[in-house]
């Protein structure tokens, strides 16, 4: 069993509300706009992060990060990628690919609005996590925090945080 904590739109910004939350995780997935390398410096020095570069994301972190993470952990298929769109609205970019072979989570971030919603015409769970930066639209900083057991995702919590 894996306990995640899912982020996404930091803008290069990092702070003690959040590193709390790393320090319970096993690992730390981050789903684009980064913004600055040190942001992923600071959570690697606490635990295992997987992570994708966003559309605001530097030749630093696109360098270090790919477009798209598609790996297996504990026994479920995950997708990460910073624009990925909704069930029956995906971006054009990847919905081929994702249709043909969907995996169990998918993940993606660019909205600020956090959302869980279940696929089920692909039979995949949908997770955006919000932002948990300072910057953009949002009004709340949010994450997600969840646990991967075989291949059971269970025990999913919104983690609000004050007001941006």
């Amino acid at each position: 069993m894996k306990k995640i904590l899912l982020i996404s739109d930091t803008h290069g910004f990092i702070d003690d509300q959040i590193l709390k939350f790393v320090k319970q995780a096993d690992e730390v997935w981050h789903a684009g706009d980064i913004g600055s390398i040190e942001v992923m410096d600071i959570i690697k020095k606490m635990k295992p992060v997987r992570a994708v570069y966003g559309n605001i994301d530097n030749t630093i972190i696109r360098s270090e990060y790919p477009l798209d993470a598609i790996f297996k952990i504990e026994n479920t298929n995950v997708w990460i990628t910073h624009i990925g769109g909704y069930p029956n609205r995906y971006d054009i970019r990847i919905r081929e690919k994702l249709t043909q072979n969907p995996p169990n989570l998918f993940i993606s971030g660019h909205s600020h609005i956090l959302k869980v919603i279940y696929d089920k015409k692909l039979n995949l769970l949908h997770m955006n996590p919000g932002a948990v930066g300072k910057h953009g639209i949002h009004q709340v900083r949010t994450m997600l925090r969840f646990e991967i057991d075989d291949e059971n995702i269970k025990n999913l919590e919104i983690i609000e945080l004050e007001n941006r």
